[in-house]
C-alpha cells in the first residue's frame, strides 16, 4: 500500500483542529472522505481536505471502496456502534477515546475488531508526546530510585459546552474527557495496571465535571488525580521518588527532574546523573509543543501500511475505561473497588 485512503467520521472542533491537519501532514496519507451529518461543518471541512468526498452519513463512507481506514471522531457515545461497523466493513481504523462509553460496548468493539483482521489503535495520543516519553525513559533507568507516590492534574478551562459533553449517557464528564488520558499515562508510565480505584464525583455545572480520583498499583504505588472541565487549565504530573522528583508540565512545554531538598531548607547538590538528565532535557523539551496527534497518527498510517498492530491498541483502551468504570461505581458507593486481572484484559502489554 503505497497512499493510505483515509475517511474522517465527524468532523466537529476536535477533527478540524487537532485530526485533519495532522492528516494533512502525514507523508503517504491522503484524506479521501468526510461523513458529517451537520452541513456547515461538513463544508468547513472540506476545506481542510480538498478532493474528498463528502458524506451525511458514516455508513456510506464506510460503504466506499476508496476508503482504506477510517478515523473516527465523533462524541463517545457514538464510538461503538460506528467503530464496530467500521471493522465489518473491512476499514482499519483510528478511534478517538475512549473506545466506548461503558464496558460491554468495549467488549463488541474488541470482538468486532478480532474478527476483522485490520489494525485498530485508540487514540491516546498522548503517549507519543516527547515529554511523556522521557519520563518514561527516565522511570525504566531508576533514575528517581524507589517511588514514594504520583500526583496529576489535568483541568481544561470552562468554556460552553456541547450538549454531549455536558451528560455522562452521551459520554461527556471529566472522567472519560480528562481522566481517561491520565489513566493511560499511568499505564504507560509506570507499565502496571491500577488494582484499587476510589474518586470523588462533583457535579457543578454539568455531569461529573470535576473528580478526585486515587488509584493503588499493582506494586503498591498510590496515584492521585484531580481532573476538571470546570478549571483553570493545567496538565501535569509530578512523581516522587527517594532519590528524586520529576515533574511534566505539557502546556509549558517542559521536563524537570530534580533531588530532594533536605529536612532543614538546604538544596542537595545534584547527582552527575540528574545534571545530566535534565540539562539536555530541557533544552529539548521546552521546544516540544503539542503535536502528539501528528505523531499518533503516523504512527496509526505506519502499522497499517507495514501490517503490524499498534500500541495503545483496543485492548489498552478497555484497560482505562475498566478504571473509569471503577472510579464511577467507587463515586457511587462511597467504596474502594478492587479490579482482578481479569477485569484489564490479561495477557495485554500496558
Amino acid at each position: 500500500m503505497n497512499v493510505l485512503r483515509v475517511g474522517v467520521i465527524g468532523c466537529g472542533r476536535i477533527a478540524r483542529l487537532a485530526h485533519l491537519p495532522a492528516l494533512a501532514r502525514c507523508r503517504d496519507v491522503r484524506v479521501v472522505a468526510l461523513a458529517e451529518p451537520d452541513e456547515a461543518r461538513r463544508r468547513e471541512a472540506a476545506l481542510q481536505a480538498p478532493g474528498a468526498e463528502p458524506f451525511p452519513d458514516y455508513r456510506d463512507l464506510l460503504a466506499s471502496a476508496r476508503v482504506d481506514a477510517a478515523v473516527v471522531t465523533l462524541p463517545p457515545g457514538l464510538h461503538a456502534e460506528v467503530a464496530i461497523a467500521a471493522f465489518q466493513s473491512g476499514k482499519h481504523v483510528y478511534l478517538e477515546k475512549p473506545i466506548a462509553t461503558n464496558l460491554p460496548d468495549a467488549r463488541a468493539v474488541i470482538a468486532a475488531w478480532k474478527r476483522s483482521g485490520t489494525i485498530g489503535m485508540i487514540g491516546f495520543n498522548y503517549r507519543f508526546h516527547p515529554l511523556y516519553g522521557s519520563a518514561r525513559a527516565h522511570l525504566r533507568a531508576s533514575r528517581l530510585g524507589e517511588l514514594a507516590g504520583v500526583r496529576s492534574v489535568f483541568a481544561s478551562a470552562a468554556r460552553d459546552l456541547p450538549d454531549w459533553k455536558k451528560t455522562r449517557q452521551s459520554g461527556g464528564g471529566a472522567l472519560m474527557e480528562l481522566a481517561s488520558h491520565h489513566v493511560d499515562l499511568v499505564h504507560f508510565l509506570f507499565e502496571q495496571p491500577a488494582l484499587e480505584v476510589s474518586a470523588l464525583v462533583r457535579s457543578q455545572h454539568s455531569d461529573g465535571d470535576s473528580v478526585g480520583l486515587t488509584l493503588r498499583l499493582a506494586d503498591d504505588l498510590l496515584v492521585q488525580s484531580f481532573c476538571s472541565i470546570n478549571a483553570a487549565a493545567e496538565d501535569r504530573f509530578e512523581i516522587y521518588g527517594r532519590k528524586g522528583r520529576l515533574a511534566i508540565d505539557r502546556y509549558a512545554g517542559t521536563l524537570e527532574l530534580g533531588a530532594p531538598v533536605h529536612d532543614d531548607g538546604r538544596l542537595p547538590r545534584l547527582s552527575r546523573e540528574l545534571r545530566r538528565a535534565s540539562g539536555g532535557l530541557r533544552r529539548v523539551l521546552r521546544r516540544s509543543g503539542e503535536f502528539s496527534h501528528g505523531a499518533a497518527l503516523r504512527a496509526f498510517a505506519s502499522a497499517v501500511q507495514h501490517g503490524r498492530q499498534v500500541a495503545p491498541g483496543l485492548e489498552q483502551a478497555y484497560r482505562s475505561l475498566a478504571v473509569i468504570d471503577a472510579a464511577e461505581r467507587s463515586s457511587a458507593t462511597g467504596r474502594v473497588v478492587t479490579l482482578a486481572p481479569a477485569d484489564m484484559v490479561p495477557g495485554v502489554p500496558v
